[in-house]
């Protein structure tokens, strides 16, 4: 197996360990933008688009800067190869990014956008449980400390802090949202609420607030940056009962007793996500979350 990677950094290298343990004999290119680009052992370097045919890749995966995946994807659809692409999709939804997105998808081309926690026991499990429920109220939270997140490094310099880079926790954390569109489906109306006023003093905004409504209940989702003691959680009111799911322990409660456990932890995801696209995307035997889909996620999460 050959994987092109078009960006090398931290998500990068997740995906990469990811493809290590599942083909030891896996070959890695990387397109690089600078010939002094750091050279990384066991990944040979190419610096062109049109270098990428010759060396024929059995797929490639998108992971640079969410502000540059346009134009990325704009100069490797021709291809026809099968693309993994990082989330969230775009940093923006507009008619020329809507056109690209149509192309890719009447091209035929084997496209997934990351979706991790579609791949989380407790997620797939609750996903399960919820058919036989009658849901009245869903609430959703997701906060944490971005000053936490890349140990050594300026928050303040790296793109979720930075609107212009693609960044702001709306669609940082697009993955609430996305399992929210897995599970429930597309809302009827939705409403939203977007601040960056809080102690962290960034550009980017790193508070949103999402109220999706549907048939019979509401969704409630609330996204921030700034939360030290870090909570992410589903809550799922039923007529029988209260479902809560925490993402971080992998774990299940109802009426508040512990239904459901798993060991498997978020960075298992990765691995997991990845063997799906391989044997089933590619091979087209099953999909979710193709560019098409990802894109409608994404205009619902940016959607003020």
């Amino acid at each position: 197996m050959k994987v092109l990677i078009i960006g090398l950094g931290s998500i990068a290298c997740k995906h990469i360990q990811a493809l290590k343990e599942l083909d030891t004999s896996v070959e890695l290119l990387a397109l690089r933008s600078s010939i002094d680009a750091t050279i990384f052992d066991g990944i040979k370097n190419i610096f062109h688009f049109e270098d990428i045919q010759a060396e024929k890749p059995d797929f490639i995966i998108i992971s640079n800067p969410t502000s540059l995946h346009f134009e990325t994807l704009k100069n490797v659809s021709s291809l026809g190869i099968p693309l993994f692409i990082e989330k969230p999709l775009f940093d923006e939804v507009n008619n020329e990014k809507n056109a690209l997105v149509k192309e890719i998808s009447i091209l035929g081309i084997p496209t997934y956008v990351a979706c991790n926690l579609r791949f989380l026991d407790a997620l797939k499990e609750i996903k399960r449980i919820i058919t036989q429920e009658r849901v009245n109220e869903v609430n959703i939270y997701c906060g944490s400390y971005l000053p936490n997140w890349r140990p050594g490094v300026d928050y303040k310099t790296v793109y979720s802090a930075n609107k212009e880079m693609g960044g702001g926790v709306h669609i940082d954390l697009i993955h609430e949202l996305d399992y929210v569109y897995w599970i429930f489906g597309k809302p009827q109306e939705t409403h939203s609420v977007f601040k960056n006023n809080s102690s962290l003093n960034i550009f980017a905004y790193d508070y949103a607030n999402y109220l999706w409504e549907y048939d019979n209940f509401c969704a409630s989702i609330v996204l921030n940056y700034y939360r030290r003691d870090a909570k992410r959680e589903l809550e799922i009111v039923c007529e029988s009962g209260t479902y809560i799911v925490n993402l971080l322990k992998n774990t299940i409660v109802y009426n508040g007793q512990l239904i459901f456990e798993s060991l498997q932890q978020i960075k298992d995801t990765y691995k997991e996500q990845l063997a799906f696209f391989i044997h089933s995307v590619i091979n087209q035997k099953e999909t979710f979350n193709s560019i098409e889909e990802a894109y409608n996620v994404l205009n619902l999460c940016i959607t003020e």
